[in-house]
């Protein structure tokens, strides 16, 4: 079943076609990476897709309803969650608060429950403390728990973040370099957990200039240029695709 499509997306910058007619389309249950020189266009189908940005046109449907104005957050709720480039850890919170704030529908939110107590609020507090710390212990990250987030190496904060993104149960996941910065062992770390997430599940898409961790990763690659599909397909054909080659070493910015 097909869970995103995207159909003849287009965004513009100024003079700048950033996105132009791209249609691609995601199965349930699949682990696709998104690669492509830089300024092909990869950041803003991203953003597109997860309501940070609007596009221009197209349309974007998500479990077969049309997301294409959506906010993110209203996303998030609904399945669709996404990472940033960069982290966006709260670096004067510690890890176990980082986490638990991502917890989506939490009672204590409303004026009401959080001035009686009510026993909604505690169960819901108990389960988000529950599936925290399982999470922070899946991750190993337990020994940094009580750790500012600030304190924490670049590999670290994107365990964090894709834990913290884990709480608001993703149906697809969507993943922009979650390896960049990162050093070799974490990087296969990483790389294990999200193998295991799609193992488990989980339809996962990855932006990543890493390309070897994410050919050997992933079950399909789609490449843009300069705003534009150029391939679409299993990463050994891509890889060798003479498009993408050129793409990659004779230019495409």
């Amino acid at each position: 079943m097909t869970l995103l499509n995207v159909e003849e997306l287009g965004k513009r910058f100024g003079g700048i076609q950033a996105l132009e007619d791209v249609s691609v389309s995601i199965d349930e249950g699949e682990l696709v990476g998104v690669i492509g020189p830089n300024g092909a266009g990869k950041s803003t189908f991203f953003n597109c897709v997860s309501g940070v940005i609007t596009p221009d046109s197209g349309t974007v449907r998500f479990n077969s309803e049309d997301v294409t104005e959506a906010e993110p957050e209203t996303l998030a709720r609904d399945g669709l969650v996404r990472t940033f480039q960069h982290t966006r850890e709260l670096q004067t919170m510690t890890v176990r608060e980082n986490v638990r704030l991502a917890a989506p529908n939490h009672p204590g939110e409303r004026t009401l429950p959080a001035l009686l107590r009510t026993k909604s609020m505690t169960n819901r507090e108990a389960s988000v403390r529950e599936q925290a710390d399982d999470l922070i212990e899946s991750f190993e990250l337990s020994h940094l728990v009580d750790e500012y987030s600030s304190s924490l190496s670049g590999g670290q904060r994107k365990l964090l973040e894709l834990a913290r993104t884990l709480m608001l149960d993703p149906t697809l996941l969507m993943l922009d370099e979650p390896f960049a910065g990162v050093n070799p062992t974490l990087t296969n770390e990483i790389a294990d957990h999200i193998k295991q997430l799609n193992d488990g599940g989980m339809t996962i898409v990855v932006i990543e200039h890493e390309l070897e961790t994410l050919a050997e990763l992933v079950d399909r690659l789609i490449v843009l240029q300069q705003g534009k599909l150029l391939v679409d397909g299993e990463p050994d054909e891509v890889l060798s695709d003479e498009r993408v080659i050129e793409a990659y070493l004779g230019g495409g910015e």
